[in-house]
């Protein structure tokens, strides 16, 4: 009677912890583990929580030195400027609407149009995962498992999670490996796979130097990539989000 009762303590403790982090609409919770959520409650926890989270409004980035982002978490507004071809993108991720400044021009061709608001989507969808990650553990869509303790190519003991998902993104086929640091319960290192099926990783990269930001942190430091310029900010220009010819010192 003792031990069932000490189960039922952990489920309500459990059960606590995620109303505090509730799933995304259309999260697998269903086919998730508990003992992952439990993991992936204590990720949100680690950053700053969810309330920090939900609070954030703009974020930007510098994606390996080939596009800088602005992103407005709350409209769902983002400006992708193309560093190398000095394109400017001012979309919205949830209407797919938006304007294309390309080659010194607006694109006005409706089919052009949406082409490239449908590429400059998916540049979004890619580039915001590898700042933020950890924040979408719950996400829609995920299948979130647990699979054992180990450690990362650094020592650090960890808890071992995988991702996969159903019908979301732009590759839904993809699995994320993710490890959690025992220590300070942050994300230290993932592996990426092409394919749910596949044994090997196309790469293995750590999440280290974490900063804190407004009331949440971020990493930037995958090894041998960086993701630079990072800010969290209360307001920015109006501008940023109408007109692809401003230059914001902001960011």
């Amino acid at each position: 009677m003792q031990k069932i009762g000490l189960i039922l303590f952990v489920c309500l403790l459990v059960q606590q912890i995620s109303a505090q982090n509730p799933a995304a609409k259309g999260f697998d919770s269903a086919n998730s583990d508990a003992k992952a959520i439990k993991i992936a409650d204590d990720v949100m926890k680690a950053m700053g929580g969810r309330k920090a989270w939900d609070k954030t409004r703009y974020i930007t980035w510098n994606f390996f030195g080939a596009r800088k982002h602005v992103w407005d978490k709350k409209t769902g507004d983002v400006r992708i400027e193309g560093i190398r071809d000095k394109s400017v993108a001012i979309i919205n991720v949830n209407t797919e609407k938006g304007i294309i400044f390309r080659n010194g021009e607006m694109v006005t061709n409706a089919d052009s149009l949406k082409k490239f608001i449908t590429q400059a989507k998916g540049q979004w969808i890619n580039d915001s995962y590898w700042l933020v990650m950890p924040f979408k553990l719950k996400d829609s869509g995920v299948t979130l498992k647990y699979l054992s303790e180990g450690k990362t190519q650094k020592e650090e003991d960890a808890y071992l999670l995988s991702l996969t998902f159903k019908e979301v993104g732009n590759t839904p086929q993809n699995k994320y490996h993710v490890w959690v640091s025992k220590a300070d319960n942050l994300v230290k290192q993932w592996a990426f796979y092409q394919n749910a099926s596949n044994e090997n990783a196309g790469f293995t990269l750590p999440w280290v130097n974490y900063q804190k930001m407004d009331k949440i942190l971020l990493s930037g430091d995958r090894g041998e990539r960086k993701l630079t310029d990072i800010k969290v900010l209360k307001k920015i220009d109006a501008k940023t989000m109408k007109d692809p010819k401003f230059v914001s010192t902001d960011y």
